[in-house]
């Protein structure tokens, strides 16, 4: 009788774990090139929010934050291409097809309101490609002329 309750006590966690993940699958299923947002999730969780943190807060130093201002990266020259060759993107070990789901979810996920109406999804072969170049120590300088960029391109926006 016993081991019936443990058994009963320990599928309860379980399915309720089951269907939390099932409810947020069901809350990104039509996010662009994001084909499977609990996978995309998972290796977020497993790959990315160790140094990016779990809310994309960073720590504005050595892993800089993603909340607010990844997809910005797509409205200034050379952005997009930074996205895919920065060190955490282009040495993880994932498969392009899996990066590519993961980096359109981060956009979306961490940063919805800055992605541009007309978004191309990273593609498989898109990332592959950026990642055969990865960034190493020019990435500091590279992202702050980036992110200077910001400025031009919210004046161009707000005229």
């Amino acid at each position: 009788m016993k081991s019936g309750r443990l058994v009963l006590l320990a599928a309860v966690p379980l399915g309720l774990g089951l269907a939390a993940s099932a409810a947020v699958r069901a809350d990104e299923t039509s996010l662009p090139g994001v084909h499977d947002a609990y996978q995309a999730r998972t290796d977020y969780q497993l790959k990315c929010q160790g140094c990016h943190r779990p809310d994309g807060s960073g720590d504005d130093h050595s892993n800089p934050p993603m909340r607010g201002i990844v997809a910005r990266f797509l409205s200034v020259p050379g952005g997009r291409a930074f996205i895919g060759r920065v060190p955490g993107v282009a040495t993880v070990d994932l498969p392009d097809d899996r990066l590519a789901n993961l980096v359109n979810w981060t956009l979306f996920r961490f940063d919805p309101a800055h992605v541009p109406s007309n978004f191309q999804p990273y593609t498989a072969e898109e990332i592959g490609r950026l990642r055969q170049n990865p960034l190493r120590l020019e990435r500091a300088a590279m992202r702050a002329r980036l992110v200077a960029g910001f400025a031009k391109t919210d004046g161009a926006q707000s005229q």
